[in-house]
């Protein structure tokens, strides 16, 4: 087996660990690193990307998210909110400067991301999009 693909399946598995333990740790974003998770699955091994696709924690944080590019606002506030705490904690607690600036730009990027890149929906067309999608899977 080709050595990259088993460093993205190592890489699959630790941010999926990651993502797990955030799924229960209010502190730990969980839908990061299971995108990171999903994205070295993906290039890392078919077999796994579709184990990690079939787990109950890629359905009920991702499945949904992926196929509609769509949140409520409650839940954008709530990934951003516990991102940018992670991030001004790095920012105060690193003295280096290039990674102060590093983190600056990335809380930016995050936010031009959520606010430009991902569809704001009410809670009501959320559920309905996941009605469509239990529909067509069915």
């Amino acid at each position: 087996m080709n050595p990259l693909k088993i460093l993205y399946i190592a890489l699959g598995f630790c941010f999926f660990g990651l993502g797990a333990v955030g799924a229960f740790l209010p502190v730990l974003p969980t839908v990061p690193f299971l995108l990171l998770a999903s994205f070295f699955f993906a290039k890392g091994s078919d077999r796994f990307n579709a184990w990690f696709m079939s787990t109950k924690l890629y359905k009920e944080n991702l499945e949904g998210f992926l196929r509609s590019r769509a949140m409520t606002l409650m839940t954008k506030i709530h990934l951003q909110g516990l991102a940018t705490v992670m991030m001004l904690i790095s920012l105060l607690v690193v003295p280096v400067l290039a990674v102060k600036i590093f983190l600056v730009a990335m809380m930016v990027f995050m936010y031009f991301y959520f606010a430009r890149r991902i569809k704001t929906v009410t809670p009501e067309e959320m559920l309905l999009l996941k009605e469509d999608e239990a529909r067509q899977r069915a």
